[in-house]
């Protein structure tokens, strides 16, 4: 493997924040549409919308069932729950990994039309031969496993491979999480690690939150437009560093639940806006 790996930093994520402007309003700031949750794991879906929001969205549209609508509208009552224009999709924390899942999601439906960027996570990684939009895909190293075979490699050839293959933006979740894109996709390939400056990221629901920044950040810059993989990976690897450093906050006063995680970003945004004008 000869691709050059560096570590995404503070300097990297603050450029790719998007701040809105005195003439933008909650639909040009970016609209992110959610299938997220279940009756099993409702949970999942409001620590990925509580996180999506504190990173800075205009919107946030949830589509999901109503076990977990309920829940995210107790904890965020700004969010919506009707169709309606969305700049960017998240679709797959907390539900069943099933192939019976049904197809008309709105999420699915649009991601397989390539119309907007999307951002899938576990279940609905069994959905992702249905999808031609750009996506970026945010497995742990057991869900890319049932994707990609590892085969010995070494965790930085495997994202590499598994990006080829799958032609996505991949975020191999870990302590060092890595963000790679397909190589021909980008005529060249973006592989770039972010590790945690805490082990307390182990737990269950913080990869949910993860997922949340992530695709707030990629709505924010999909209004109007639609993003090259470069493009998503930058901003995938932005979320991930915004994910660590909320981690990091957290922290500060011993082990902390995932929903801190997804607390902590709104100041660690505020920070790293802070660093552009020095």
């Amino acid at each position: 493997m000869t691709e050059q790996i560096r570590e995404w930093g503070a300097a990297d994520a603050a450029r790719h924040i998007r701040v809105p402007g005195p003439e933008d309003n909650k639909y040009t700031h970016g609209v992110l549409g959610v299938v997220t949750g279940s009756e099993n794991y409702p949970g999942a879906a409001v620590l990925g919308i509580e996180a999506a929001h504190r990173t800075g969205i205009g919107m946030v549209r949830f589509l999901g069932e109503k076990a977990p609508a309920d829940l995210v509208l107790a904890r965020r009552p700004e969010t919506v729950t009707v169709s309606g224009a969305v700049d960017a999709w998240l679709v797959g924390s907390g539900m069943e990994s099933t192939p019976g899942l049904n197809p008309e999601l709105p999420a699915l439906a649009h991601a397989a039309l390539g119309l907007q960027p999307v951002v899938v996570d576990a279940g609905g990684l069994g959905l992702l031969g249905h999808v031609s939009a750009p996506a970026i895909i945010t497995p742990h190293e057991g869900e890319l496993e049932r994707l990609v075979s590892r085969n010995g490699s070494t965790r930085e050839e495997w994202v590499a491979s598994a990006a080829d293959q799958l032609g996505v933006v991949v975020v191999l979740k870990g302590h060092e999480t890595l963000v790679a894109t397909p190589e021909e996709a980008t005529g060249g390939r973006f592989l770039v690690k972010v590790t945690s400056p805490t082990t307390w990221l182990a737990t269950a629901g913080t990869g949910d939150v993860l997922a949340g920044i992530i695709a707030a950040v990629v709505a924010t810059h999909s209004v109007k437009r639609l993003p090259s993989l470069q493009e998503l990976a930058e901003y995938a690897a932005t979320g991930v560093f915004l994910h660590c450093r909320a981690a990091e906050q957290a922290s500060e006063v011993g082990p902390f639940p995932a929903l801190e995680v997804a607390n902590a970003v709104s100041s660690v945004v505020a920070e790293l806006i802070s660093t552009r004008s020095r």
